[in-house]
């Protein structure tokens, strides 16, 4: 083949690998990492306890399974109930979005399916999560949901 044939062949291919390239989608993450910390002042209206927790969540991004681990330390009398709430920012009270069952021993895991428009709220920060306990029926400590950066 002609040197000069070849070269230019070379020249014409390598910008449509670049194209080709350049046209691929972004991957989407297969899952969003989710985080709060749990206190007292974190309640509306803030509530005096000695407790603390943290949530950590993970959001399957396809599926909307949303699975989770709460820990939680010094809760008055022992925690009775926890519920994540939504949608609402911090510092707004919302009804439950989700009940979580079996909440009376740390560590709390779980999970539950949610709607496309729970998954979307959780995701931008309109969730939060509650813990009750004896002391404090209402609820005693609270913290407001995030995606973990």
């Amino acid at each position: 083949m002609n040197p000069i044939r070849h070269a230019m062949l070379g020249v014409s291919i390598v910008p449509l690998l670049g194209l080709g390239a350049c046209s691929m989608p972004p991957q989407a993450p297969a899952s969003t990492v989710l985080t709060a910390r749990l206190a007292g002042s974190g309640e509306v209206p803030a509530v005096m306890a000695d407790a603390t927790g943290a949530v950590e969540a993970t959001l399957a991004t396809t599926s909307n399974v949303l699975t989770w681990k709460i820990s939680c330390s010094g809760l008055g009398g022992g925690a009775t109930a926890a519920h994540f709430h939504g949608p609402a920012v911090a510092g707004q009270n919302a009804g439950v979005a989700v009940p979580i069952a079996n909440a009376l021993a740390s560590p709390i895991v779980g999970g539950a399916v949610l709607t496309p428009s729970r998954a979307a709220d959780l995701g931008a920060g309109k969730w939060c999560l509650t813990l009750h306990a004896v002391a404090n029926p209402g609820a005693e400590i609270r913290g407001q949901i995030s995606v973990r950066e």
